[in-house]
């Protein structure tokens, strides 16, 4: 395809704008609100973002702490929406593999996670993020690679 047939990029939307079109969505998908989940924070310059979860007292295991599985959740979250956002909304990013690491336990209640893009290619995606309670403790760290693709939604 010659440069002046590809298709034009849409226009960069300012982070207010971005912020406003994801938490005024539509089209949520069901994880996201299983998780209760609400991005708060976007800075595309930083290649960053923040969501806060309200916790579930349902994601809790035995000792009433949060189950971690529920936590890396949280962080993938973060992490694949950072890239979608990073990309303009044009692509999505599918995790290819994550590691975390759990530095204490997260009781149910509010939490966020912060998330932040290492390096974004054609083919591969680096992202790490954080989980934090409510008190701004450091609760659980992850990194993870994905594949970015074309956004197309199913249905």
């Amino acid at each position: 395809m010659s440069e002046s047939a590809k298709p034009e990029a849409p226009p960069r939307l300012s982070d207010a704008e971005m912020l406003a079109r994801f938490q005024n969505s539509k089209k949520r998908p069901p994880c996201s609100d299983t998780l209760g989940m609400r991005l708060t924070e976007v800075e595309q310059d930083a290649r960053r973002i923040r969501m806060d979860f309200e916790v579930s007292q349902s994601f809790a295991n035995p000792t009433g702490a949060v189950q971690g599985g529920f936590i890396a959740a949280m962080l993938d979250e973060a992490m694949s929406t950072c890239v979608i956002i990073d990309s303009n909304v044009t692509m999505t990013a599918p995790t290819l593999e994550m590691k975390v690491s759990y530095l204490k336990r997260l009781m149910p209640g509010p939490a966020h996670v912060e998330a932040r893009i290492l390096k974004r290619g054609k083919s591969a995606a680096f992202m790490e993020a954080d989980c934090f309670d409510n008190e701004g403790n450091l609760v659980a760290r992850a990194s993870a690679s994905a594949i970015p693709m074309p956004f197309r939604r199913l249905g």
